[in-house]
Parts: structure tokens; sequence; C-alpha cells
């Protein structure tokens, strides 16, 4: 199982990118995954990346949930730093190659 992070909006919540999740997020978008680029993201793909990575852990959540519970809890600044990090720990860090 891939690991997550803990996300605190209504409740502790945890961001999780598996094979489920990723191919949520290209269903949602319509886009490939290697076509998002993550350092300028619109609003519209952000909503649904942070719903992809939370709905695991709950399949009541609505893209329109998700983002009353950003806008009660947390701030778009905030979701963008849990999001590279959910990314990071679902991917892994790149090691450089010895002797670089």
């Amino acid at each position: 199982m891939k690991k997550g992070i803990t996300y605190n909006l209504d409740k502790p919540r945890t961001l999780r990118y598996g094979m489920n999740a990723l191919a949520k997020i290209e269903d949602i978008t319509g886009k490939s995954l290697m076509s998002l680029d993550l350092n300028s993201v619109g609003v519209k793909d952000l909503l649904a990346i942070v719903y992809a990575g939370l709905y695991h852990e709950d399949k009541d959540l609505t893209i329109e949930s998700v983002g009353d519970l950003i806008d009660e809890y947390s701030s778009i600044n905030e979701v963008a730093d849990k999001v590279g990090k959910a990314l990071t720990e679902a991917f892994g860090k790149t090691k450089a190659k010895q002797g670089e």
C-alpha cells in the first residue's frame, strides 16, 4: 500500500496516491498525469488531485465537499504543499546517481 500523509481538515485525513487515485485524477481532468504541470496546476485540477487522494478512505466525498473542506479548514497554499508531499511519498524521492 502506498504511503500517505496526514492532512488535518474536519478531521485528520490521509492523502494517498496509489494507482486508483492516479486513474481517478486522469478520469476527472481528462489529462494524462504526464501532462499535468504540478508547478502551475489550475484550481480545478488541484481540487481533483486532492479529491482523488482522499477518496480511498471516504467514498462519500465529492469534489464539491472537498472544496468546502479546504475552504473551511485549510488554504490553497497549504493544500498545494500537502499534495506535493503526498505525491513525493507515493513516487519516492529520486536519488542522484553515484558520482553525480
